[in-house]
């Protein structure tokens, strides 16, 4: 009941922070053209972040008055720190980033060049979140996999990231990816931290469906950094061992075939992607 409670509490926050902000989502700086030639804010992640900000300082504060969890739990202060780094760096793609170089080897094509793109800032940006992520968590789990767990945090991060070409489709992999996980996890106390922030996400879902906002880097790698977070916190070795491995096929796949195209090809991933989505004209 608790992991409930969260998510419910994490989408109405989100709710709050997007009708307060409506002014911020209509600024010049935010608007990039959507794959149909829409105008729509993109960055529309940074919107959940600021929401679980404001649910982790209201547990605080409750905890403090012997109200639900004591404040200083760990967990909660990893999911904290995973969504204001891979926020921050996906912003700065958002905001920054131009669409000549994509891929990882389109950044790298630019690094040799002599060129420092956003997307580069955003891969090292990420990797250097994950790693400070699993060593601060290195009390919890085993300690001597540091790179191997951090790899896993950071794929995560850019898998969803790459799900991110069409509305809606990133938060539902990444829900999909939650209900798994939470079915493992139930009630435990990184299923519990990582609650808000699903539900956060889940506030902006018909925003990003119905072309309102776009998920943008700073909402996909949030919420695919948390999600490999707790695959680290809370499975064992043979688990996070399985799941690099399915991330780093995943990875290298997309440098060479479309995510897109094969959804379209398959008629029951074309169904689930499309569902809820306008219909172009």
């Amino acid at each position: 009941m608790s992991v409930i409670i969260a998510v419910v509490v994490g989408a109405l926050a989100t709710r709050f922070v997007v009708v307060a902000g409506r002014d911020i989502v209509s600024a010049r700086v935010l608007q990039r053209t959507n794959y149909r030639g829409k105008r729509v804010a993109t960055a529309g992640g940074i919107f959940a972040v600021l929401a679980v900000l404001i649910v982790e300082a209201a547990r605080d504060v409750l905890g403090s008055l012997g109200v639900g969890d004591e404040p200083g739990n760990l967990v909660r202060a990893l999911v904290m720190f995973a969504c204001i780094g891979f926020g921050l760096v996906g912003f700065i793609d958002d905001i920054l980033g131009s669409p000549d170089e994509s891929g990882f080897r389109g950044h790298l094509r630019a690094l040799a060049d002599g060129r420092l793109t956003t997307g580069v800032c955003k891969i090292a940006g990420g990797a250097a979140v994950a790693l400070v992520l699993v060593g601060a968590g290195s009390s919890i789990i085993d300690g001597k996999r540091v790179i191997l767990d951090a790899a896993l945090v950071a794929l995560a991060a850019n898998f969803v990231n790459l799900c991110d070409r069409a509305p809606g489709r990133a938060l539902k992999v990444s829900f999909v990816a939650w209900i798994v996980f939470a079915i493992y996890a139930r009630d435990d106390v990184v299923g519990v931290a990582i609650a808000p922030v699903i539900g956060a996400f889940l506030g902006l879902f018909g925003d990003d469906l119905h072309e309102r906002l776009m998920l943008g880097d700073s909402g996909a790698y949030v919420l695919g950094g948390v999600l490999g977070l707790a695959v680290v916190l809370d499975t064992g070795t043979t688990a996070r061992t399985s799941v690099l491995v399915v991330l780093i096929v995943l990875t290298a796949l997309a440098e060479f075939v479309s995510y897109s195209k094969i959804i379209d090809r398959v008629p029951p991933l074309r169904v689930i992607d499309q569902a809820g989505r306008r219909k172009a004209a």
